[in-house]
């Protein structure tokens, strides 16, 4: 996902700073709404998963706490090996999420523009 989120965004990245003459600005904005919806239902399904684990990780902290079980405490590590993973990778998502939706912006204005001539 990770390799496919970051190519996209280049490409548009690419396109918005050197725009073609004939670029169907339309269709441009139809097939980036299409993916930022793929990268927007990516980013909230990593959002529960990663707070299913930490909330998971906490009570999991606070057991072992409580009850003093070296056992748990081997749980709460793995649970934080997997949570540190799932937080890069959500960070990465919201952050290019947020930088299409000023893509969106920048296809928008270039849409309105190629519609008035």
């Amino acid at each position: 996902m990770k390799k496919r989120i970051l190519n996209y965004r280049t490409s548009i990245d690419r396109l918005l700073e050197n725009p073609a003459e004939d670029t169907d600005w339309a269709q441009v904005m139809k097939t980036h709404m299409n993916q930022v919806a793929f990268f927007q239902h990516e980013r909230l399904i990593h959002l529960i998963v990663t707070a299913l684990v930490a909330v998971l990780m906490v009570m999991c902290l606070a057991i072992a706490v409580i009850a003093g079980q070296i056992v748990m405490f081997l749980l709460v590590f793995g649970l934080l090996v997997l949570l540190v993973p799932y937080l890069g990778h959500y960070y990465l998502l919201e952050n290019e999420v947020q930088r299409m939706y000023g893509q969106y912006d920048k296809i928008e204005e270039l849409l309105i523009k190629s519609r008035r001539r």
